[in-house]
C-alpha cells in the first residue's frame, strides 16, 4: 500500500496510529484545530471578554 501511495511505510504506518487515536476527526488541515482543541484556544478570549463586561 505504501509503495502504490508513494510514501514510506513509515509514514502509513503513523497514518494509521493517527487515525486510531482519534477516528472522528484524526487529520485536520493546516491552520484547523480539533473542535476540542479549538474551544480551549477559544477559552482565554471569551474570559476576557466576559471580564470586561463585568467591569463595565
Amino acid at each position: 500500500m505504501a509503495r502504490e501511495l508513494g510514501s514510506p511505510r513509515k509514514t502509513l504506518y503513523a497514518w494509521v496510529a493517527t487515525y486510531k487515536v482519534g477516528p472522528v476527526e484524526p487529520f485536520v488541515g493546516r491552520g484547523h484545530l480539533k473542535a476540542e482543541d479549538q474551544a480551549l484556544r477559544d477559552l482565554p478570549r471569551r474570559i476576557r471578554d466576559l471580564e470586561e463586561e463585568n467591569a463595565i
